[in-house]
């Protein structure tokens, strides 16, 4: 293969969910530098009737897609995330194109700023995704995952976007483990602390990182 000629840093975020990417990455963003975020990615190839939404309703049937043409997210949360297998399927379906929309979005971020110094990619899923990462050319400089303890994260979800304590127990049992990302990233940011003291560390590991 082709080695990769690059002038930026590549940087994956990951961590767990509810465990303050978003926030990371907002601040990333304030401070001007490029974040490709995967979930925007998510929801633009289930677009209304494109490729992706016709495959996953071969796939689950007409009730995963409401007549609209869009993907019926409450009955694919209900039906199919719930259930192991199929939210692997559906994960092998939706993971390699949202990875050929990032190396567009990447490509494009290059031509209007060939001087950036680093990238970054907001993925949640980037510890599991890092096969699919590698086959579409994706080698990271660094990867930082942010983590929290898993009462602060059940607790945000509940506060935030309304569920219930078993589903969003649920949703962290679904994923990786705090353990399993951590083995893999150079970085752990912890979200335990008070916003400004971690994007303090975050701050600083950039440094670091620009300065090596």
């Amino acid at each position: 293969m082709k080695t990769e000629q690059r002038r930026f840093m590549r940087i994956g975020i990951t961590g767990g969910i509810a465990a303050g990417k978003s926030t990371v990455s907002k601040h990333l963003i304030s401070r001007g530098y490029n974040v490709i975020d995967y979930d925007q990615l998510a929801r633009e190839i289930v677009l209304p009737h494109s490729p992706i939404v016709k495959q996953i309703e071969e796939e689950f049937g007409s009730h995963s897609v409401n007549e609209d043409g869009t993907v019926n997210r409450l009955w694919l949360a209900h039906n199919v995330f719930t259930d192991d297998n199929k939210r692997h399927h559906i994960n092998d379906i939706m993971h390699p194109a949202v990875y050929a929309l990032a190396v567009q979005k990447e490509r494009d971020i290059i031509t209007q700023n060939p001087d950036a110094r680093m990238i970054f990619h907001d993925i949640p899923l980037l510890i599991e995704t890092l096969d699919i990462a590698k086959k579409n050319g994706f080698v990271f400089d660094h990867i930082m995952t942010i983590e929290a303890d898993d009462d602060i994260r059940i607790q945000r979800m509940i506060e935030t976007r309304g569920m219930a304590k078993a589903e969003a127990r649920a949703r962290i049992d679904a994923q990786l483990t705090r353990e399993q990302r951590e083995a893999t990233a150079d970085v752990v940011i912890d979200s335990n602390l008070n916003v400004k003291d971690m994007l303090s560390i975050v701050d600083n590991t950039l440094e670091n990182w620009l300065t090596a």
